[in-house]
């Protein structure tokens, strides 16, 4: 073939797919529909996004409802799109629809990408999500998608009566992938919505979010493997070795798991309780399969096992209630009254904010006679532990110095009495 032959060639494929009253037919239709879409977006993606904000405290289902409204311009160019395709397919040949095809295709693939790489949170998943894709739709534009599925096809091995090709293996990853995304993603819309029911208890809700992420994750890959042509009953040979990986390898894990089913049964501890287990005092932020996420009053998050809550003594102080009580310890000189030193502090314990009055009223006791004091204990409750409980006692403290202060009651400190006694003189025998 020569230069002439290739360029009558091309010559006619330009009077026939590109300079020709139907392509330019297509291409009014085509900036037709981008008009109309654009118009008729402006108009609906602002009432519709003001009546999904109004949805509180399900971030997940606000980002999945809000990602393809604010696309919506691209929904309604392929509905209009594939209107006019359904259309020209009744009165017209393929070649003289191609440019509607194709604008129809890409449009809707750009919707889909947009709104799934917009939904995916994680940056590296959302662009593998567009690269793969795109290069797709690209193949498929090119009319090069069925060789390249073919050539992964034939990349195969035969494992006893299983064929495993290449692209069973994509297949199955690309699909586990896409399914175990949407259970973790409705997991998390129905955890929300479990979260914000007044009826349930708070280890109760943990015990059913996490009950039904797990179900979704497993539901996804089982439907992803029978979906593939995985024979699901094969896997009983690979679960005994997982069961032994399991016993010699995974000990901690399963019991760690199963601690942490255990925990949110029986109900020991629960998000907001403050605990105290060895050193570590503070607040239960979060219950995970593995591990109870406590932070601590100087902003430390500790990840403690989950085994650790149920083989040592956890000291839990809002078990069965919110209210703490406290105890601090002073004293005052000989010289002071004990019965006005006891009216002064518990007045002056009752100023503070964070003192429970109307639980329990402060007590003050004399507790002792010491060596240099009067010796007293303070007693008052507090209802929100989880602030801590060094700052409270020292806003008691201080309130007491100031106010023994101004009565003129003083603190006495430490001292000691040393008698010098002279020598006895002892007489040598003569």
């Amino acid at each position: 073939m020569n230069i002439r032959q290739m360029t009558e060639i091309a010559e006619q494929w330009l009077t026939t797919f590109i300079l020709n009253e139907w392509t330019f037919f297509q291409l009014a239709i085509i900036v037709a529909g981008l008009g109309f879409a654009s118009l008729l977006a402006s108009r609906t993606e602002p009432v519709m996004e003001a009546k999904a904000r109004q949805i509180k405290g399900n971030p997940d289902l606000l980002r999945v409802i809000i990602a393809p409204m604010r696309r919506m311009m691209w929904l309604f160019l392929v509905g209009w799109l594939w209107l006019a395709n359904v259309l020209l397919s009744k009165s017209a040949w393929p070649s003289q629809r191609w440019l509607v095809s194709t604008a129809l295709t890409l449009a809707a693939a750009w919707f889909v990408i947009s709104v799934l790489t917009k939904i995916i949170r994680n940056p590296t998943l959302s662009r593998a999500v567009a690269i793969g894709s795109w290069s797709y739709i690209a193949l498929y534009a090119v009319g090069l998608d069925g060789p390249v599925l073919s050539a992964l096809d034939g990349l195969a091995v035969t494992l006893g009566t299983v064929r495993l090709s290449l692209l069973l293996v994509l297949k199955a990853l690309v699909l586990a992938i896409a399914l175990i995304w949407l259970a973790i993603l409705f997991g998390n819309m129905l955890s929300h919505w479990v979260q914000r029911s007044a009826d349930l208890s708070p280890s109760i809700k943990v015990l059913i979010s996490k009950f039904i992420k797990i179900s979704l994750i497993i539901i996804a890959g089982a439907i992803a493997l029978s979906a593939t042509g995985v024979d699901l009953t094969a896997l009983t040979i690979f679960s005994g070795a997982v069961g032994v990986g399991i016993g010699f390898g995974l000990q901690k894990v399963v019991s760690n798991f199963i601690s942490g089913i255990i925990i949110l049964i029986d109900k020991s501890i629960k998000p907001g309780d403050t605990i105290t287990l060895g050193d570590t005092f503070g607040s239960i932020r979060d219950l995970r399969s593995r591990f109870v996420s406590v932070i601590t009053r100087d902003g430390k998050e500790y990840l403690i096992p989950n085994e650790d809550f149920i083989s040592q003594q956890v000291v839990n102080w809002s078990f069965s209630s919110d209210y703490v009580r406290i105890d601090v310890d002073f004293g005052t000189s000989y010289n002071s009254d004990p019965h006005q030193v006891v009216k002064i502090a518990i007045a002056t314990a009752s100023t503070v904010p964070r003192v429970a009055n109307h639980y329990k009223p402060p007590v003050c006791w004399l507790t002792a006679f010491g060596a240099s004091s009067l010796d007293f204990r303070l007693r008052f409750w507090i209802s929100d532990p989880a602030n801590g409980l060094t700052n409270v006692r020292g806003q008691v403290l201080m309130a007491l110095w100031d106010a023994f202060k101004k009565a003129g009651i003083s603190i006495p400190f430490p001292h000691h009495e040393i008698i010098m006694k002279s020598p006895i003189e002892i007489k040598q025998p003569d």
